[in-house]
């Protein structure tokens, strides 16, 4: 890996043992190792790879699903504690870093979406929680707390995520802008036409790489132990996720290594971002240079407008332009 030079990011499309920790852990070290084999210097995992997205949520009544979330909830993962170490053991053998998308399990069972960074000597080296959780994500995730916004700093390339939804928060991805990222990751759980150009937008918006990953998971996944499971859910043709995983570069170019929505990914070689593309968009000013700024005068802009048009501002805006 160099400084400045080329990045290698290997993007892992596949298929957790749906919430089994132990198991999905092992899916990840087998990925690590052959990722770090083949020269990566990054792996990314989707959202909530450990131990499985909660799709049941989202199929089920609310509180109707407490034998779900019980195994969801004691499937988790505690941070910091000995649940990783599998993970982080891999990522230093292969002498890689881990983007890990885990449901994040504190002491007091409250339950977070987060990305969890190992470094390539086996250590945690961030956190990032989803701010805010989307539709039924909030029946078992909590909003965000805590480390936020996390950026690290992986041999001179800054890497940052935002999980899914956030992507449509523009104070989300201009916190990152301002940030100096090089790379932002976007472990995902939407299939869905609008993804991609979304991926594509914000890589030409804040001129750098974007890496949307996400699982291949059917219905024929899930233990069928859980209560109701075989009413709830299909067969292979019952996709949870048909996976969307793709790499775009600055410009909003998708590069080579994009996986095929609806398959089982082959084996595939990590992408190399040459970061020599980074900010060479010409006439695009570069967002970190003018979003506070611009967000700054929009603020007083407001509050100094006539009384001729009536603008509401914000309490918490107020409180910061008096």
């Amino acid at each position: 890996m160099s400084a400045r030079g080329e990045f290698r990011v290997a993007a892992v499309q596949e298929t957790p043992a749906y919430l089994d920790r132990e198991g999905t852990l092992e899916i990840v070290a087998d990925h690590i190792a052959r990722a770090g084999a083949d020269g990566a210097d990054l792996v990314v995992f989707p959202e909530s790879f450990v131990p499985g997205y909660p799709d049941f949520a989202w199929r089920q009544n609310p509180f109707s699903d407490s034998e779900w979330y019980a195994r969801f909830q004691d499937q988790a993962v505690e941070i910091p504690g000995p649940d990783l170490d599998q993970a982080c053991d891999a990522a230093a053998a292969a002498g890689v870093w881990v983007a890990l998308g885990v449901t994040e399990r504190t002491r007091s069972g409250t339950l977070y979406n987060a990305v969890v960074y190992i470094d390539d000597h086996g250590e945690i080296a961030g956190l990032h929680r989803k701010l805010v959780p989307t539709g039924a994500e909030r029946l078992v995730h909590a909003h965000g707390q805590g480390p936020l916004l996390t950026v690290v700093d992986i041999g001179g390339v800054r890497v940052g995520s935002l999980i899914c939804w956030e992507m449509y928060m523009p104070l989300a991805r201009a916190a990152h802008y301002e940030q100096g990222i090089d790379v932002l990751l976007s472990p995902t759980w939407d299939n869905s036409d609008e993804w991609l150009p979304t991926l594509r937008h914000t890589a030409k918006e804040g001129q750098l790489f974007v890496v949307g990953v996400s699982a291949f998971l059917r219905g024929c996944d899930v233990p069928r132990d859980l209560p109701g499971a075989e009413d709830i859910y299909g067969d292979a043709d019952d996709f949870m996720s048909r996976g969307n995983t793709t790499i775009v570069a600055p410009g909003g170019e998708v590069l080579e290594g994009v996986v095929d929505v609806g398959s089982r990914p082959p084996e595939r070689q990590p992408v190399t971002l040459r970061l020599s593309e980074l900010n060479r968009i010409l006439g695009i000013e570069i967002p970190a240079d003018f979003v506070p700024q611009t967000l700054a005068q929009l603020g007083l802009d407001i509050q100094e407008q006539s009384s001729e048009r009536v603008v509401a501002i914000p309490p918490a805006w107020r409180a910061d332009l008096t």
